[in-house]
């Protein structure tokens, strides 16, 4: 009997049946735009390994002024079929399905050919687009159905048609981007007609044995959006066009409403699916934030979809499905939802990866094998960078031994896991205890080692992490001065009105903390609701509440400062960063930039502006917290080079830049590698 009878239940299409209930959602990594067929194709295939019922592929453009930036991969010629087939075939051999994502962007395509309904610029594009006429929409059709009917030569399952998260059938749906008047605006049976001739077209051409996914969105986010009722109505419409299954979208790009940040809670919007159960005789998949297998069957359980869609988890782990019908699932590498390695790097314009799992989209050039000569290995420092060694190292069959003077692994993920809105890093550090124990690599905590201690060893690891940076503050010594490690470790009182110095990922992680001091909107759906500003697209359209965000009451008064004059969070991740900006603002946090620490006393902390140290000021507060940055901690690897013992210096210790976990993960991996 398997503890997840649901997510495992195989679906039957008609035509065709999916082994499950688990479907790999689109995600751009940017590897189709390598053009080394070969690569994507062992992507795909690992998660068909790792027992995936269907997947779908990253976006793909249907012409040159739909694709969503110049250079990417597009299905428009038999050349395209050839490319693709590789893929395909590499899929189906290892047992799975696939369909193509074919991805329209419209006004928010990156290139200056990009077209819409109306012209009205996207605010995340610079380029405004050109409004299509009647002869420019009929081409669109026709390209998108020659893109499903190259994609079934090419030998994909199906498609799935993009319509939602603002993206160009989307763009036509709704008054905010559609002002027309012909036959393609105007009433909605009017603005809706353009997605329900694409599934009705593309289904007559591909035939009726090709899954055809649409999906649409459920809840827009965004002013002047769709209303429940207008969801429901085209969804019933998308069916009789002839659709296989409807797959959610939430929110558009452009949306100031966090939709898969690891500050969203779990199946955060699994309740907006489950109102269109019923409504349509098709299966209908939810998604966004589900990232266990306990969650994905407590949303099919529930009623709330037939199918779950997971996307950035089978970054995370290739054999999520797997390791989840095995009775395995604490062996399941968590996403944790963090985007830094994945959304952050696609709209950085990097090959996507992944935080926990640096063999994301980089199957063929990370391969973990056997050594051919197991040798000792030697880990200082139980951080995410010595963990992530210890791990690969063991799974190659070397006999670690990972040593750290704390009396619980994790090193800076423990900090980390106290941040409202970060409780997923606590699964992380669950993870790594399960899969040392798993591994049997030996763990001594509690344990300062010297360099004596290591002698004996193949390879020494230094992984020793950082130390925080003093700031030399005149009155830094006083009692209300405490460090971040004093106040996310410690737990030391602190008094209502802090000054936090440095406005780093740490200072934005430290306010956040001392705002809530208990309940996390991250773990309360209805609270976290509130606090954005979303309500039922039932009751008010688009799913917008009418009196916007109404976060709870801080319960300290936080002045942020930082020596940089530019803008607070300017460095944060490209896809999270404005979300902690925009929280910190909602509460009430005061953003000082361009000072100068001149000292702490009894008034409080006292800084000047500028080179020149003009306007001398205090800032009235009962604690000062130190977020001041760090340094390496290379005390150990020095004693070592010192007495001629060779070693490798990695995470923290190497650079002491924030504190980079995905950097220190994909080190420790690429180092076990090479033992």
């Amino acid at each position: 009997m398997t503890a997840y009878p649901h997510l495992l239940a195989p679906l039957d299409l008609g035509f065709t049946t999916l082994k499950n209930r688990v479907l790999m959602g689109s995600m751009h990594t940017g590897l189709e735009e390598t053009r080394d067929w070969n690569r994507v194709a062992e992507f795909y295939a690992d998660r068909a390994r790792g027992g995936v019922g269907l997947m779908v592929t990253g976006g793909i453009g249907p012409n040159m002024e739909g694709s969503v930036l110049p250079g990417a991969a597009m299905m428009t010629s038999e050349k395209d079929v050839a490319n693709h087939s590789i893929v395909t075939a590499r899929v189906h051999e290892a047992g799975g399905k696939i369909a193509m994502q074919i991805l329209h962007a419209g006004r928010y395509a990156y290139g200056p050919k990009c077209v819409a309904p109306s012209p009205v610029k996207s605010p995340i594009s610079p380029f405004p687009p050109t409004e299509l006429d009647e002869e420019g929409i009929e081409k669109q059709i026709g390209d998108i159905v020659n893109a499903a009917v190259l994609a079934r030569q090419a030998g994909y399952d199906g498609v799935e048609i993009m319509g939602s998260e603002g993206y160009f059938l989307n763009q036509f749906l709704v008054t905010h981007t559609n002002k027309r008047t012909d036959r393609w605006g105007g009433a909605y049976e009017n603005r809706m007609r353009l997605p329900i001739e694409v599934v009705r077209r593309t289904r007559e051409a591909a035939g009726r044995d090709f899954i055809i996914i649409y999906r649409l969105s459920m809840i827009d986010l965004v002013p002047n959006g769709s209303t429940f009722d207008e969801v429901v109505q085209l969804a019933k419409e998308i069916e009789k066009a002839g659709a296989t299954i409807i797959n959610t979208g939430i929110g558009w790009h452009e949306a100031r409403i966090p939709t898969i940040a690891t500050s969203v809670p779990r199946a955060a919007f699994a309740w907006v699916t489950k109102k269109l159960m019923g409504q349509v005789s098709i299966p209908v998949i939810t998604s966004n934030r589900i990232n266990t297998p306990e969650v994905a069957e407590e949303v099919l359980a529930s009623g709330c979809a037939d199918m779950v869609s997971m996307a950035r988890p089978m970054l995370a782990d290739a054999d999520f499905v797997n390791k989840a019908a095995a009775g395995l699932g604490d062996r399941i590498a968590p996403c944790i939802a963090c985007n830094q390695a994945c959304l952050d790097h696609t709209f950085g314009g990097k090959l996507t990866s992944c935080l926990v799992n640096p063999r994301a989209c980089h199957e063929t050039e990370l391969v973990v094998v056997k050594a051919a000569a197991p040798r000792t290995v030697a880990i200082v420092g139980a951080g995410p960078a010595g963990l992530s060694t210890a791990i690969t190292a063991a799974q190659r069959g070397h006999a670690v031994t990972v040593f750290d003077k704390a009396d619980e692994i994790g090193g800076q993920l423990n900090m980390a896991k106290q941040v409202p809105g970060k409780e997923e890093f606590w699964g992380l550090v669950d993870w790594y205890r399960v899969m040392l124990a798993d591994l049997g690599v030996k763990v001594e905590l509690g344990r300062a080692v010297g360099a004596d201690d290591l002698a004996g060893f193949d390879e020494v690891v230094i992984a020793t992490g950082v130390s925080p940076r003093d700031p030399a503050i005149p009155g830094q010594d006083r009692a209300n001065v405490l460090s971040y490690i004093d106040v996310l470790r410690h737990k030391k009182p602190v008094g209502k009105r802090v000054a936090v110095i440095g406005a780093g990922g740490i200072g934005f992680d430290v306010s956040e903390f001392l705002l809530e001091e208990g309940h996390s909107p991250a773990t309360d759906l209805p609270l976290w609701m509130k606090e954005w500003g979303v309500t039922d697209p039932a009751q008010h359209r688009s799913g917008l509440a009418p009196e916007g965000p109404q976060p709870a009451k801080p319960v300290r008064e936080v002045t942020l400062l930082q020596r940089k004059a530019k803008a607070h969070g300017r460095d944060l991740g490209k896809t999270t960063g404005w979300i902690h900006r925009a929280t910190l603002k909602m509460k009430g946090v005061n953003f000082v930039g361009g000072v100068n620490y001149e000292a702490i006393d009894d008034a409080g902390l006292h800084v000047s502006f500028g080179e020149a140290r003009e306007n001398p000021t205090v800032i009235a507060c009962d604690t000062v917290v130190l977020c001041a940055g760090q340094v390496s901690d290379r005390s150990l690897a020095d004693a070592l080079e010192a007495k001629g013992v060779s070693c490798h210096v990695i995470g923290g210790a190497d650079v002491a830049a924030e504190l980079d976990a995905k950097r220190a993960i994909n080190q420790g991996t690429r180092l076990a590698l090479t033992f």
